[in-house]
């Protein structure tokens, strides 16, 4: 929580240099992210994905790897869903849902496989691929949509729509079958998908899997160890695929509840930057999944206020971007926090608690020494 309220002061300097008051701005920010409902509503919606990817950065981070591919496995689940949401006709809506979502999640999957099998048999480091592979995947996702030109020469993408009217490239709108139930009068009146309860659910259901079950144990053992965990008799391969293909996952089903709950669609610049954002979440929470939750609606929140900040106390919502950027700045550039705060490892409080022991125990000895000296003379 140091990192984010060293980003707020951060911030509110930027704003004051601005020649704006950062007590109105933040004060319209909670106000439009909390206070009413629309803005609680927003909130809820857009932490949602923001979850997900989380989890897919957290996942893998407990097997030691980093998964900054969350983007492109986002975008392969959005597209995905899409293309089951409009494609596929004639089915109920809890088949229809179900069905996206699933393809969603498998897409994602697929997609964080790849460098997860890099990693385990050609030892390909996860942060190159998963780069490459998310600049990939923007561009697969972009020939898939595309218009194709007009005099025929170049044919439109697979998946675009027809009948757009504007120049931006999109699949066609999913069917009404297809899109997340809306729940309704949730706190304060509020309207949201059910994403987030999906979102809830995916995280009790990871928290279980690492800390209850036995492929929890040896996943987080590989990410400690890997030589220790193969001594074990653990598979290290199998675990880094398994674990990059459920975090891919994760990544893929943040991207399907954007297209079935908000956007209902797929379009070449929708959900720019969820993937990363993912990366920030997960590290203000140190990794866990449940922290993940509250990290992602703080951010969520920001999100949502950013509108009202903007309208009422005329502060740049790019502001917002930039503090949340310097939150993520400070918890990965940790040693800043613990500097500017004077605060201590675990490392080093451990090592100054020996040495007050060390010093007590000669302290003692000196003690007695002194004490054996002085019987010694007055016995003589």
């Amino acid at each position: 929580m140091l990192s984010v309220l060293t980003a707020i002061i951060v911030g509110s300097i930027l704003i004051l240099l601005n020649g704006r008051d950062p007590i109105t701005a933040f004060e319209e920010l909670i106000r439009g992210a909390m206070l009413e409902p629309r803005g609680v509503r927003l909130t809820l919606v857009k932490m949602t994905p923001l979850v997900f990817s989380g989890l897919a950065v957290a996942f893998a981070l407990k097997c030691g790897l980093f998964n900054i591919g969350v983007q492109g496995q986002l975008i392969l689940g959005s597209v995905a869903a899409a293309w089951i949401g409009f494609a596929v006709e004639g089915l109920p809506p809890v088949l229809h849902v179900s069905l996206a979502v699933i393809v969603a999640g498998l897409a994602g999957a697929l997609w964080g496989a790849i460098p997860g099998v890099l990693k385990a048999y050609a030892d390909a480091h996860e942060v190159i691929t998963t780069i490459m592979l998310n600049a990939i995947a923007i561009q697969l996702a972009s020939w898939m949509i595309s218009l194709g030109s007009e005099d025929g020469t170049l044919k439109p993408g697979p998946l675009a729509a027809k009948d757009v009217q504007d120049a931006i490239p999109r699949t066609p709108e999913i069917l009404d079958s297809a899109r997340l139930p809306m729940i309704y009068k949730i706190p304060f009146g509020v309207q949201m998908h059910a994403g987030v309860f999906l979102a809830i659910i995916a995280t009790v259901v990871v928290m279980f899997l690492l800390t209850r079950t036995t492929f929890g144990f040896q996943l987080r053992m590989v990410g400690h160890n890997p030589a220790a965990a193969r001594y074990a008799g653990v598979n290290v391969k199998r675990m880094m695929v398994l674990s990059m293909v459920i975090a891919g996952s994760m990544g893929g089903l943040a991207g399907g509840m954007q297209t079935l709950g908000v956007n209902f669609g797929y379009e070449g610049n929708q959900s720019l930057g969820l993937g990363f954002d993912g990366i920030t979440v997960s590290f203000l929470a140190a990794n866990n999944p449940l922290g993940i939750n509250f990290s992602a609606f703080l951010f969520g929140a920001m999100d949502a206020g950013a509108g009202s900040m903007q309208k009422e106390a005329k502060v740049s919502p790019e502001l917002l971007q930039v503090i949340q950027a310097l939150v993520l700045m400070f918890v990965a550039a940790d040693q800043i926090i613990r500097r500017l705060y004077r605060l201590r490892t675990a490392d080093e409080r451990r090592r100054q608690r020996l040495a007050r022991q060390h010093r007590a125990i000669r302290q003692q000895q000196a003690g007695q020494s002194s004490e054996s000296r002085a019987r010694e003379e007055d016995e003589r």
